[in-house]
């Protein structure tokens, strides 16, 4: 190999090495089928680190997607099938600014009012949500923090955003028929 070629190597290598994305890789597992997800560690570290920690102890095993809207996203992490909500650890701060948009497909993390206030709870967008996405770092414009996106299931996602939806207590739509989150597998 001569001079040029090598160099021309190294330097495609070095670059490749650049663009590396650190991920991590997740299912959740639902009575609905399956969601792979592939989790952006380098652009949203700690709240990766975050959904990490819920996973692997246990925390999500047998909670709901308790708010679905068709056309706009499902929200789980939270929640039993009668709603009673789980206690979380302490709150993170909010990533939104990191470059990543909420599109269809993809995994944010769902907060209160308070741009830092997100804890256990994470929702699948079914659109492209523009409005949700950080914009300053006001209380109105901080957006909400994607950290991944769906790599395999999003038909599964779309039939849950399909299904009937009702009002219970202080809770709107919610499933009809419980939908499940059964667990979620942190496969790295």
């Amino acid at each position: 190999m001569n001079k040029t070629a090598k160099l021309l190597l190294a330097a495609a290598f070095a670059v490749s090495g650049l663009t590396a994305q650190a991920e991590t890789l997740a299912e959740i597992d639902t009575n609905y089928g399956t969601i792979k997800l592939s989790l952006d560690e380098q652009r949203a570290p700690k709240t990766v680190a975050n959904f990490v920690r819920y996973a692997e102890k246990g925390f999500y095993n047998n909670t709901v997607f308790h708010r679905v809207i068709d056309g706009f996203m499902i929200q789980g992490g939270g929640f039993t099938a009668d709603l009673a909500q789980k206690s979380t650890d302490k709150a993170i701060s909010n990533e939104a600014g990191n470059g990543l948009k909420n599109t269809a497909g993809t995994i944010a993390m769902a907060r209160t009012g308070n741009p830092h206030s997100a804890t256990s709870q994470f929702f699948i967008n079914l659109a492209d949500n523009g409005f949700l996405n950080h914009k300053d770092k006001s209380p109105q414009g901080y957006g909400y923090a994607v950290f991944g996106k769906v790599i395999g299931g999003m038909d599964v996602v779309r039939n849950i955003g399909k299904v009937s939806t009702t009002d219970q207590a202080i809770h709107q739509n919610v499933p009809v028929k419980p939908v499940i989150i059964r667990r979620v597998n942190i496969l790295k």
